[in-house]
């Protein structure tokens, strides 16, 4: 049962979820409406962690924050955790659906990387990157649909690489501006691109090679996810359904006045809506 007061919580997380996430505040109303506020408590702790680096100045209060964190679920915080609304209200999520909290601490402890400007090394150090985050929330999400353990972590693990992948090729602007590379090394050096042209705003044929290879990646974990689709239980179905924008977001990215620097990808709100509805 959830505590007192957790009405208040649960609407704090879903206020944060719409104006923070709105693609996954839209697909979570695909959801059954009791199952909602626990969805969105989920959202709302992946939200305020992915905007950790945005509200610091240096990189060590962002330790402290995730530190914080860390504590929190593991139960060694001191003073009263349930003063935080997002962080009672998944308390209440982990406690009612029984939600591993260590996939919760990796995920925390995932995004200490965002903190800094270090390189990311290879394709599969960020496919690790994307599991710990994405893909791990869309087990948890599925666990919440579900009442239970959804099965085969296969297909919610290609589902997070891809959608991540996605919104990290979205985000591309805003991160090489503060000096940060989501790129593989390993993918720029294939293409003779390096980490200094990016954060100066320089591309070049070779970032737009990178980029189309980065693209293949997300499409090629998508793919995967439709070939393991009978191994996810109908339950768990909203859980993935923010897949049916990863397609349409890709594509924007392969119009000729696609600027990897300066574009806005995006989409109008009822084409996502209607995405969404459709389902991927």
């Amino acid at each position: 049962m959830a505590s007192a007061g957790a009405g208040f919580n649960f609407e704090h997380c879903e206020a944060l979820v719409r104006d923070g996430d709105p693609d996954r505040y839209w697909a979570t109303l695909f959801a059954p409406p009791a199952k909602r506020p626990f969805l969105f408590a989920l959202y709302a702790f992946s939200f305020e962690i992915a905007r950790v680096r945005d509200s610091v100045r240096e990189a060590m209060i962002g330790e402290i924050r995730l530190q914080w964190w860390r504590d929190a679920l593991q139960g060694e915080t001191r003073g009263d955790v349930r003063a935080n609304p997002v962080a009672a209200a998944l308390d209440d999520a982990i406690v009612t659906f029984r939600l591993p909290r260590q996939a919760l601490v990796d995920l925390v402890e995932a995004r200490v990387f965002d903190l800094y400007e270090d390189p990311m090394p290879s394709l599969n150090d960020l496919e690790g990157y994307c599991g710990e985050t994405s893909s791990s929330l869309i087990r948890l999400a599925s666990i919440i649909l579900a009442d239970a353990d959804p099965g085969s972590p296969d297909a919610a693990g290609h589902a997070g690489v891809a959608y991540a992948i996605t919104g990290l090729l979205r985000a591309f602007p805003w991160h090489v501006r503060r000096g940060q590379v989501f790129l593989p090394q390993d993918l720029l050096a294939g293409h003779g691109v390096v980490r200094d042209d990016l954060v100066s705003g320089r591309g070049g044929p070779g970032l737009v090679s990178a980029l189309a290879d980065l693209r293949a990646v997300a499409r090629r974990h998508l793919a995967q996810v439709r070939t393991l689709r009978s191994t996810i239980i109908p339950p768990a179905g909203p859980a993935y359904r923010p897949l049916a924008l990863v397609e349409p977001y890709l594509r924007r990215m392969e119009r000729p006045d696609y600027d990897p620097f300066r574009t806005v990808v995006e989409l109008p709100p009822w084409r996502r809506i209607w995405a969404l509805w459709r389902g991927w």
